[in-house]
C-alpha cells in the first residue's frame, strides 16, 4: 500500500520534496520508482507552484485551494513564532528561507529558525509536487475504483503539504509537530477513463518533557473543538490513531501525549475534508502559542535540562527508527539536511537510565509507559 507521508523536504531518491514521502506498508514490496524532475533553487518563492489553469489566482480547484492553505499556514505560524521571539528579547532571530521549483511545475519552501531565545529549532516547510508513481499506489488507494485497470501503467500524481516541528529551549515548554497534506492521482497513463483518486492526511501532536495538566488539557481541547465542528467521531478516532502511531516499540513508550492523526482520509466529500484540514491547520497557533507564552520563561536547573535532553533522545529514536517518511528518505538517498530537519539541535542518552531515581523527572516516563489514551483528557 503506497502512501504519502509527513516528512520534510528531501531532494531526490524517490522522496517528494518539502513535506511528503512515498512509503510502502508492505515489507516485501519493491522500492518505489518515482519519476520527478530535479529542483532549481529560487531567489524568492513564486506566487504559485501550480501549473496550467490551476496557476490562476482565482482557481477554485482543490489543488489551488490547498496550496493557498499551506502557504498561508506556513506564513502565519512563522510570523507567530517570530513574534514570540521578538517579545522575549530574541529580536533579530528570524526564519531562514529556501525556495525551489521544478521545470514542469511544483516546488517548495523550507523555513528554519535556529538558536533563538525561545526556540532552539523550528522548521515549517511546504511543498507542491507533480510526478509519476507505480500503478500499485493507484490500486491501493481504493481497490473498487481501480477495477478494470489491473494492468494499467504508471500513474501521474499531485501532492501538497505543510510540515513543521518546533523545539523550544525551556524544558517546561513542549515540542510541537504538525503536518497537513493532500494527495491526488490522475488516471493511469494507459487507462485514460479510470477515475481520479484523492485523500487527505495530517495531524498535530504534543511532546512535553514535563507533564503539566493545564497545558495538555488546553492542547487537547483545541483539537477536540476543531474535530467536533465536522464529526463527533473524529476526535476519539483520530486521537487513538495518534496514540497508536507515535509509539516507540523498543521502549514500550509513547513519544508524547498525543493529539490527532489521520491518513488516507476520503470517507467524506472532498469539500468537507478540505474544510476540516483548514480548521485543523488553523488550530495550531491557538493550541500551542498560549502554552509557549506560559512556559518559555519558567525557571529551570541543569537537572531539568538534562531530563529534557533524555526525552529528546526518545524523539530522535522514534523519528529515525519508526517515522515512515524519515526512514524512507534515508533508504532512498534523499537530501539529508531536509530529512533530518525535524530533529532537535541537542539530545542525550545515558546508559541504564532509571527515571525513578531522579526527582526532577516528574512522572512523564511512567505516564508514557502506562498511557491508555485518557489519563489526562
Amino acid at each position: 500500500h503506497w502512501l504519502v507521508g509527513d516528512k520534510t523536504s528531501t531532494r531526490g531518491g524517490g522522496v517528494l520534496a518539502g513535506g511528503l514521502a512515498l512509503k510502502s506498508r508492505s515489507h516485501t514490496a519493491r522500492r518505489p520508482q518515482v519519476d520527478m524532475e530535479r529542483e532549481t533553487p529560487e531567489a524568492a518563492p513564486p506566487p504559485t507552484f501550480l501549473r496550467g489553469e490551476e496557476a490562476s489566482s482565482g482557481s477554485s480547484s482543490a489543488r489551488a485551494r490547498f496550496e493557498r492553505l499551506i502557504r498561508r499556514v506556513q506564513a502565519e505560524v512563522c510570523a507567530a513564532l517570530e513574534a514570540v521571539e521578538e517579545g522575549s528579547g530574541g529580536g533579530g532571530v528570524v526564519f531562514r528561507e529556501d525556495a525551489w521549483t521544478r521545470p514542469g511545475g511544483g516546488g517548495g519552501i523550507s523555513r528554519v529558525l535556529q538558536g533563538g531565545h525561545v526556540f532552539e529549532k523550528a522548521a515549517v516547510n511546504v511543498s507542491v509536487v507533480y510526478g509519476v508513481m507505480p500503478p500499485d499506489a493507484y490500486r491501493a488507494a481504493r481497490p473498487d475504483a481501480a477495477a478494470g485497470v489491473e494492468k494499467a501503467g504508471p500513474v501521474p500524481f499531485f501532492a501538497a503539504g505543510v510540515s513543521s516541528v518546533i523545539h523550544p529551549n525551556n524544558p517546561f515548554a513542549p515540542t510541537l509537530h504538525f503536518n497537513y497534506r493532500y494527495f491526488e492521482t490522475e488516471a493511469p497513463q494507459d487507462a485514460p477513463g479510470a477515475p481520479r483518486q484523492w485523500w487527505f492526511g495530517g495531524g498535530t501532536d504534543l511532546t512535553p518533557s514535563y507533564i503539566i495538566e493545564e497545558d495538555i488539557k488546553h492542547f487537547h481541547s483545541v483539537q477536540k473543538q476543531a474535530c467536533d465542528k465536522f464529526d463527533p467521531t473524529f476526535y476519539p478516532r483520530f486521537k487513538k490513531w495518534c496514540d497508536d502511531y507515535f509509539h516507540i516499540k523498543h521502549r514500550g513508550e509513547r513519544r508524547g501525549v498525543g493529539g490527532i492523526f489521520f491518513d488516507d482520509l476520503n470517507d467524506h466529500d472532498q469539500e468537507t475534508l478540505l474544510d476540516f484540514a483548514t480548521e485543523c491547520a488553523a488550530s495550531v497557533i491557538p493550541a500551542y502559542i498560549p502554552i509557549i507564552e506560559r512556559r518559555k520563561d519558567t525557571p529551570f536547573t541543569e537537572d531539568h535540562r538534562a531530563w529534557q535532553q533524555l526525552r529528546r533522545g526518545r524523539y530522535v529514536e522514534f523519528n529515525l527508527v519508526y517515522d515512515r517518511g524519515t526512514t524512507f528518505g534515508l533508504k532512498t538517498g534523499g537530501r539529508i539536511e531536509s530529512i533530518l530537519v525535524s530533529l532537535p539541535l541537542t539530545a542525550r542518552w545515558e546508559y541504564d537510565h532509571d527515571p525513578r531515581k531522579k526527582k526532577y523527572t516528574n512522572f512523564l516516563s511512567l505516564y508514557c509507559l502506562n498511557y491508555k489514551g485518557a489519563a489526562i483528557f
